[in-house]
Parts: structure tokens; sequence; C-alpha cells
């Protein structure tokens, strides 16, 4: 594996500034666009499966924190209060209250359940400088998130689909599932007093734990308990990934959720003519975008699939004489939604020009004979060579090549 630290600077996707700050890397045009792909997958993804989207601030008061617990329980992660002509207002560090107050916010019915809200929305660690670095562990990300709100005999099958769409999303990143993990209460864990780690009862607790043994259960997973390791609201599901030092981190996560419908107060009317609970699952596919970023980075070492490539078509004339015809088939490409550049005959010869765009999934490349016949011959980032065909017929091929729900990683 690759130092994702290392090479995702040498290939132009990421970088910071003293001025700016530790923990805090800013996205350069090809990680812009690897960036941007992989959200719109994820949106896509989300949107075939039911999900609405939402946007909510990335501030909000201290008030709310203190209701969801964060402020008892996480405040050392948080950034202190920012005092606003008398109000307090907090950098979230999590998005989860905020989505419950959206579901409170208007009179729901059990026939709006499940009701499942994604965001993919900032938020922000008060990190120490020596935990810091790269990607991977940063103050202020973007998440992939989302909560489901359903019914209890509904979270099964929710939780079950969240993990299916998080499988299906390793598959099109081309990344592997270290382990996962049953993340518990400690053994000795004390529920809901003061000075506690977590949150409400005992009881709530144990039958999170029980709906979530069974969704890996059900999937046919192998998967280790950790005691401990649960977040202060609920048990949950960690799926973990390794980085080239050989470290173990949890990208994505499912968690069952009785607390914050509690604490929140929120409430659907039953078709029983009266007021129920819902349950809440948190579920994220791709975890943080910085940290699937630094996976994707030291997994591919810069040859992404397709599907993600920065550039995922060059454009190479063999001399000036086919240049105007290159940019005309950039443009054809572009029209088809691929992200592609042309490397003209004056930057270098054809095989120096060939190694420097070594990344890029497909090299289309245009001599004499192409020009004059409307043909592209395209070279494949592992060497495979297609036959010469007609320029419309060729762009439609990587067109489809480079669709994730198409495309064979």
């Amino acid at each position: 594996m690759y130092d994702h630290r290392k090479l995702g600077r040498e290939l132009g996707l990421f970088d910071s500034d003293p001025l700016i700050g530790a923990g805090l890397p800013y996205w350069l045009p090809a990680g812009a666009a690897v960036r941007h792909a992989l959200e719109s997958y994820v949106a896509d993804v989300e949107r075939r499966a039911g999900y609405q989207q939402v946007y909510s601030p990335v501030l909000g008061k201290k008030a709310l924190y203190e209701i969801s617990g964060h402020w008892e329980k996480y405040s050392a992660d948080m950034y202190p209060p920012m005092d606003m002509g008398g109000e307090e207002l907090v950098l979230r560090p999590s998005i989860c209250p905020h989505h419950a107050l959206i579901f409170r916010s208007r009179a729901r019915s059990y026939r709006d359940l499940p009701l499942r809200l994604s965001e993919l929305g900032g938020q922000y660690r008060s990190e120490l400088s020596g935990a810091i670095g790269g990607l991977s562990r940063v103050r202020a990300m973007q998440l992939n998130d989302a909560h489901i709100f359903c019914r209890l005999d509904q979270v099964a099958e929710e939780a079950q689909g969240a993990l299916s769409l998080i499988r299906a999303a390793y598959s099109a990143m081309g990344i592997s599932v270290a382990r996962y993990d049953l993340a518990l209460p400690a053994a000795d864990a004390v529920f809901g007093s003061p000075g506690s780690k977590y949150v409400g009862d005992a009881a709530s607790w144990s039958a999170a734990a029980e709906l979530l043994r069974g969704v890996l259960d059900d999937a046919g997973v192998e998967y280790v308990e950790a005691p401990g390791e649960a977040a202060f609201y609920g048990p949950k599901i960690d799926v973990q990934v390794v980085d080239s030092a050989g470290r173990e981190f949890s990208l994505s996560t499912i968690q069952v959720d009785f607390n914050q419908p509690e604490r929140f107060g929120l409430e659907y009317m039953g078709a029983d003519g009266n007021k129920h609970r819902p349950v809440m699952v948190h579920r994220a596919i791709v975890g943080s975008i910085e940290r699937a970023m630094a996976q994707l980075i030291e997994v591919h070492g810069g040859a992404f699939p397709a599907w993600l490539a920065p550039v995922q078509v060059v454009v190479l004339p063999i001399s000036d004489d086919e240049g105007k015809l290159a940019v005309e088939v950039a443009r054809r490409a572009a029209d088809r939604g691929l992200r592609v550049e042309v490397a003209h005959a004056d930057e270098g010869s054809l095989g120096a020009r060939i190694r420097e765009n070594r990344y890029a999934p497909y090299q289309a490349v245009i001599g004499a004979r192409e020009a004059a016949e409307g043909l592209l011959a395209v070279r494949e980032r592992d060497g495979a060579r297609w036959d010469p065909a007609p320029i419309g017929d060729v762009l439609d091929r990587i067109a489809r090549a480079a669709d994730p729900r198409l495309a064979e990683l």
C-alpha cells in the first residue's frame, strides 16, 4: 500500500497550509474531481434506496448538544462555544441532533416510516495536534451521514439495507473490509447516571445490540465483539479497513439508537391512533469523505477505478496535424460526462506523453490514419489495446465502462 499523505500531494489531490491550520487540508482540482465523483455515486445510490437529502447548519446552540448528550459525554472533542449576542453557538461534532429536529418539525405518521434522511455535511472535532495527519484524522470533515427513523419491527431490515449499501460501495471503490466490529458498551457499563459514559438504560442497549448482532449473522459475515467501543448513545457496527502503516480504523458505521428519539421527544402517530416513539438508525456508507479518499489513494496508488479517476480519458494526437481533431474528440467526450484532457504533440514524444498520463484509465491515440477515417485507437491503463473504431462508438464504450453501476472493477 501507498502512504496517502505523500502520494496524495505528489499527485496534486490535496495539500495543506500552515495559515489554514493543521488537520484542515484543502482539495486541489484533481482531488476535487475524485471527491465529486464519490459524492455523486453516494447520492445516486441513496436516492435509489429511498433516501431524501437534506441540508442543515454546521452550527447549533449549546443547548442542542446538551439535549443530545454530546455536551456531557463528548465536549472534550468539541470546539468551545462562541458567544453571539448572548447565545452560545457550537460547531457541530455530529449531524444526528439536526436530523432529529428535522424529524420532529412535522407531524409524522406510521405511513411516513421508514423516513430516511441523508446529508453530506460538515462536522468538526477538536483533535489534538499529535493525533491528526493527512486525510485520515482531520479537524473538519465532510460526512456521508444518514438517519433512518422507523418502527421497531423495521429496524433489522433498515440496518440490513444499510450494510448492503456499504458492501456494494466498497466493491465499487475497489477496497476491502479488514474486519466487522460489533461495538458494545464496556462490560461494567453504567447507564444513564451522571458521570457515566452512556446515556439511556440497560434494556434499550441490550435490545439494540441484539438487533445488530442479528443483522451481522443474517449477512453471513464474520465479526468481532468490541466491548467499550460503542458510541455514548448506542451500540454500532464498525466496518474496519487497514491503512498503509497496518493500522485499522473505522470507515463506515451502522448504529441503532433508542436514546436520541427519547431525549428529543420524537413521536409518530401509529395505525392504532396512539403516539409512538421511533427508533433512530444512524449509518454512513463511506464514512467521512476524507477517510474514504485516504483509503482510495493508499489502495490504488493513484490508479483509481475508471469512474473515480480525476482524468478518465487522455487524447493523444501523434502530431500537430491531429491537434484540432483531438480537441474536438475531447469536447465530445466531455459531452458524455467524461473527465478528459488533451496531451498535445508539442508536450513531448508520444511515449513520454503516455508515461506522463499513465494513471488515466483510457488513452485515445489519433494518428494520420485515424484522423482520415474518423477512428480512435484506445490503450487501456493495463496495456490492453482496442482495435480502431469510430469515434462515437469508442467514446460510448468508455462512458459505459466509467459508470460505477455498470463497470466491473
